[in-house]
């Protein structure tokens, strides 16, 4: 995990497992074959790799407008969400 060891100051793993905790009731979206479809659509129109498409996928199937994303690029819209580098 990036905030484990990526930051100027890490966290520690308990704590970013706890964040975890506390954010998975926000998780709705079970992957279902529509998603795997519409990643591969994701990942063909927007050129990117097909694990990034996945959760842009998933993130659209649960209604969400902002993905929070170190690895894709900050401020492009991808399949109607804004992608927002949480690092920048």
């Amino acid at each position: 995990m990036t905030v484990t060891r990526k930051l100027l100051s890490p966290v520690s793993r308990a704590q970013a497992w706890e964040v975890v905790r506390a954010y998975s009731p926000w998780v709705q979206a079970p992957t279902t074959p529509e998603t795997v479809l519409r990643a591969t659509e994701i990942s063909e129109s927007a050129e990117l790799a097909f694990w990034d498409a996945l959760i842009i996928a998933a993130a659209e199937q649960s209604t969400a407008d902002v993905l929070y994303s170190e690895d894709l690029n900050h401020g492009q819209t991808i399949a109607g969400l804004r992608v927002v580098n949480p690092f920048r």
